[in-house]
């Protein structure tokens, strides 16, 4: 059965968010099974990375059907693993039908920890198990030479506080691990003696590749960080909660208010087009419902938490796509002017 036709390549940029990047797995399920829309690059930071590289790896191997086949055995095997971890739901959390980890003992008590404890005194040999669980799914060989999908992961050199973004070409382990390490539970990722934290920090994800090395016009973000909380944080694991959320934000707010200026500039004939490209931007967000969950639910790797997510993004993406297919290759199907200027 012959696919469905392709209106145009589309650029996809994926957050990080923990286990939230569960959303972001039944997003690229939904669009890969709907098969209308060419995936030309994506850009990915943290567990948008692990999803990037995932999708890819099985792309290459068998397609679209491999790259859902991929991200599903990468999620189960992160479930799997998980099942072995003392942080789990309480019973309370259990009976509540919460997904979050607040009242969890264990959760807790490594909470509290981490924030007197560097990583470099709880985890000396710095074991990681979710690096050999990528290595165990993704051939990095394989994919240094993969030229179907383009890929652009990003970290933060410590030293200098600049993005560094890693291409197919030198992608490893390593590379996509640095692109997650969040500083108070991992120690820095080094890769050619230089540090690297969380890309977050910097770009969450990076949209400037885009701009210069990509033909596509379309770029589909992936947004799993809430960008607006109506209610103030009161306690102190919500405002560092939200701290983190506006951190995490804070670089992409920057290159999306630079995409509508550039498009603003050349709508009103102030510059041509060339140098400059008119960017369409469209945006599938989990806000209303990833808005309702903790921040602990983050490190919540259960199976039945994971799939849900899976099947509430799969759901938010049938519905984008019926509303904003036709946009792809024409028109933004998101205003980023208005968005930039409402509520301060």
């Amino acid at each position: 059965m012959s696919e469905p036709a392709c209106p145009s390549g589309i650029n996809l940029a994926l957050q990080g968010g923990g286990a939230h990047g569960a959303f972001t797995w039944g997003i690229l399920d939904r669009l890969l099974e709907d098969g209308r829309l060419d995936i030309e690059a994506i850009s990915g930071t943290s567990a948008g990375a692990m999803n990037a590289v995932v999708l890819c790896h099985g792309y290459v191997a068998d397609g679209r059907d491999g790259a859902r086949q991929s991200l599903n055995d990468f999620w189960k095997s992160v479930s799997d693993a998980a099942q072995f971890s003392p942080i789990r739901r309480s019973a309370i959390d259990m009976f509540m039908g919460n997904w979050s980890l607040d009242t969890s003992p264990a959760f807790m008590f490594f909470d509290i920890l981490s924030r007197v404890a560097s990583p470099y005194d709880l985890n000396p040999l710095n074991i990681n198990p979710l690096r050999d669980l990528l290595e165990s799914i993704v051939d990095f060989e394989k994919l240094q030479k993969a030229r179907e999908i383009r890929l652009f992961i990003a970290a933060t050199n410590v030293h200098t506080g600049r993005v560094r973004v890693f291409r197919c070409a030198e992608l490893t382990a390593d590379c996509v691990m640095a692109s997650a390490c969040l500083p108070f539970l991992f120690q820095a990722v080094e890769i050619d003696g230089i540090p690297y934290w969380d890309g977050g920090f910097m770009g969450n994800p990076v949209l400037y590749p885009f701009f210069y090395e990509c033909k596509s016009k379309d770029i589909l973000l992936v947004q799993i960080n809430p960008t607006v909380r109506n209610e103030t944080p009161k306690s102190a694991r919500e405002i560092l909660n939200r701290m983190n959320e506006i951190t995490f934000n804070s670089s992409l707010m920057k290159e999306l208010r630079a995409v509508e200026f550039v498009g603003r500039l050349i709508d009103e004939g102030h510059i041509d087009e060339g140098y400059y490209r008119k960017i369409f931007m469209h945006v599938i967000h989990g806000d209303e419902a990833l808005r309702e969950m903790s921040a602990s639910s983050k490190v919540n790797a259960e199976w039945l938490f994971l799939t849900t997510l899976r099947d509430l993004g799969r759901q938010t993406a049938k519905a984008w796509l019926e509303k904003n297919l036709d946009l792809v290759g024409t028109r933004s199907s998101v205003d980023l002017r208005q968005f930039f200027q409402g509520p301060q």
